[in-house]
């Protein structure tokens, strides 16, 4: 997290270009990579809580949980394909 935030706040108003080679280093498309890992896995921990908070019908709570999986798996899998092709 340390290193989005330092490395954010260096890229925050840089050209296209300038962030584009940021994103051509191979270490920050690995720590980025890692950086979304985590943060779509913690962010679908959260929102499964939510739903067992409130929702009460157990096939629904099963489908929203199972649906939420495979997007936050989708997204950051998508997400990272898409760095890493940017050369």
């Amino acid at each position: 997290m340390l290193w989005f935030i330092v490395n954010f706040v260096s890229i925050y108003d840089k050209s296209y270009f300038e962030v584009l080679n940021f994103f051509s280093d191979s270490l920050n498309k690995f720590l980025f990579s890692l950086f979304i890992i985590f943060a779509y896995f913690f962010s679908a921990l959260s929102i499964s809580e939510v739903f067992e908070d409130y929702i009460n019908n157990e096939k629904i709570k099963n489908v929203a949980n199972r649906a939420l999986q495979i997007s936050a798996i989708a997204i950051s899998f998508l997400t990272i394909i898409t760095i890493f092709n940017l050369n």
